[in-house]
């Protein structure tokens, strides 16, 4: 049995998504094993995140910096009238290293889920709407580009996209072949996703 501290930051660290107990206890004993100046330094890493960090409130991107809009959303060199939506932060990055999108972004924060998650449901049903509402606004959006993880999830929320923005008359599009079915675009090389951004339809 681990001691309460020692416990209480294992299960901390398993909240993170993809670890388990496991890795959140060599976690935990790789701090307890570094200098303090060490852990002190991540802890004010830790700190940095929510006093430094802002999250757009165009596209959920966070960023660093002055203005109140992300520096994508603000370059007057992108194009406003081509969105592409991404399901998580590590998306957009994939697709930026391409230099191939000229666009501008909206981060889902994850796909729905099948059943139960009423939590994560909410959340994207909450920004479904908030992408609706920026189209109303903006008026002059042509196209949506659903750049969504070729998996079961992904697809299923792509259809549920489809389907709620059908009545504003927008061209909207899919990442094209080369991404395979189950991956994840984060993954995927920059070449793959060029070709995916390319031949989108």
């Amino acid at each position: 049995m681990f001691s309460k501290t020692i416990q209480k930051l294992i299960n901390q660290f398993s909240n993170f998504p993809t670890v388990g107990q496991r890795t959140a206890t060599r976690f935990v004993f790789y701090l307890i094993g570094e200098k303090k100046e060490k852990v002190a330094e991540f802890i004010n890493s830790i700190k940095d995140l929510k006093t430094k960090i802002k999250i757009c409130p165009l596209c959920f991107k966070p960023f660093e910096g002055e203005g109140k809009i992300c520096p994508i959303c603000s370059d007057p060199r992108r194009k406003k009238d081509i969105i592409c939506v991404v399901e998580k932060e590590v998306d957009l990055e994939a697709i930026e290293k391409t230099k191939k999108f000229k666009g501008v972004y909206f981060i889902l924060g994850g796909t729905l889920p099948n059943f139960g998650k009423e939590q994560q449901k909410e959340k994207i049903t909450k920004r479904g709407a908030i992408l609706i509402q920026r189209i109303k606004k903006e008026k002059n959006i042509k196209e949506i580009i659903l750049a969504l993880n070729p998996t079961i999830e992904g697809q299923r929320t792509s259809l549920w996209l489809q389907r709620k923005l059908k009545p504003y008359n927008l061209k909207i599009t899919q990442l094209g072949r080369g991404l395979p079915v189950g991956g994840e675009l984060e993954y995927a090389d920059e070449e793959t996703l060029s070709s995916a951004l390319e031949s989108r339809r």
